[in-house]
This record gives C-alpha cells, sequence and structure tokens, in this order.
C-alpha cells in the first residue's frame, strides 16, 4: 500500500508495470510536461511581448567549447544547428527528466509537483549556472517567475500523467 510522505509517496501502485515500463511511462510524462512548459514559455512571450532566451544556443556553445567539438557549417547555416540543438537541449532534459521519475517510480517512489518542478529547474538551470551562461542570483523577480512558472506547468502535467499511468 502507497504511504504518503511531505515530499511524494511510497510504495507500490496497484498494477505490475516493469521498471522499463515506468522508465517509457515517465519518458512520455516528461513529454507532456515538457509541451505544456513550452505552452506556458510561448504564451509568456506573446502576452508580455518579450523576445526568447538566449540561453539554449549559449549553453550549446559552452558544451562545444567545454568538449572541444565544433558545430559544423558557418554563418546562417551554423546558428540554424546551433538553435536547433538547443531546443533540442530542452526536450532531452524534459524527456530525460520523466524516465528518471519513472524509473523511481518503478521503485514505489512518487514525486509530488513540488518536488518535481525543483528537480526539473536544478536540472535545466544547473548546467547552465556551472557553464557560466546565467547566474540565478542575479535574477529579479520578474526573471524568476518567468522561469518557475514554466517549470510549474511541467511538474503539474509531468506528475498528473505519472498518477494516470498507476490507475
Amino acid at each position: 500500500m502507497a504511504k504518503r510522505t511531505p515530499i511524494g509517496t511510497l510504495g507500490k501502485g496497484r498494477r505490475g508495470i516493469s521498471t522499463g515500463g515506468w522508465v517509457l511511462r515517465g519518458a512520455a510524462a516528461g513529454a507532456a510536461g515538457t509541451t505544456a512548459l513550452n505552452a506556458v514559455t510561448y504564451l509568456d512571450m506573446t502576452v508580455r511581448g518579450r523576445p526568447t532566451s538566449s540561453t539554449p544556443e549559449d549553453t550549446v556553445e559552452k558544451l562545444a567549447a567545454t568538449a572541444h567539438v565544433a558545430v559544423p557549417g558557418a554563418g546562417t547555416t551554423r546558428a540554424n544547428r546551433v538553435e536547433g540543438l538547443g531546443a533540442l537541449t530542452g526536450l532531452v532534459a524534459g524527456v530525460g527528466v520523466g524516465g528518471l521519475f519513472g524509473l523511481a517510480r518503478a521503485f514505489g517512489f512518487r514525486a509530488g509537483t513540488l518536488l518535481t518542478t525543483l528537480s526539473v529547474l536544478v536540472s535545466t538551470n544547473g548546467p547552465m549556472t556551472v557553464l557560466g551562461v546565467t547566474d540565478p542570483r542575479t535574477w529579479s523577480v520578474a526573471d524568476w517567475i518567468s522561469d518557475l512558472v514554466p517549470h510549474l506547468a511541467y511538474a503539474a502535467v509531468a506528475t498528473t500523467t505519472m498518477d494516470a499511468f498507476d490507475r
């Protein structure tokens, strides 16, 4: 039987799903959460008329420089590749975090929306902070809200999706 705790729920659900099955379900929940995150981000851009963030592309540039790997192409072609890679890193992060939460679910742990939000914030902003792309200590309240709200949408959708798989 499952037991609720302040950070999530421990215990097995009613269905006998394999570990691999939970990882795949988690990845699907992460994809759904990533779609929600993107929708909230684009809505914010539309409502406030704000530009897109350059942090995904800046992160790709820093990662490529750190790994001593050149992004092929020149001019616009290279810039387009970097932009595409930036978007892909967000998708990989969202699906990957979902997969990890699916793995945790296979072992009986169910993360709540708050823990999922915090995990996604750390998994996305952590590498950018370590690479020097951004510094959350310098963010304004508006910056924090602009970052927190989409990640909260991710967590709510991913958590709800994972819970639906356990019914």
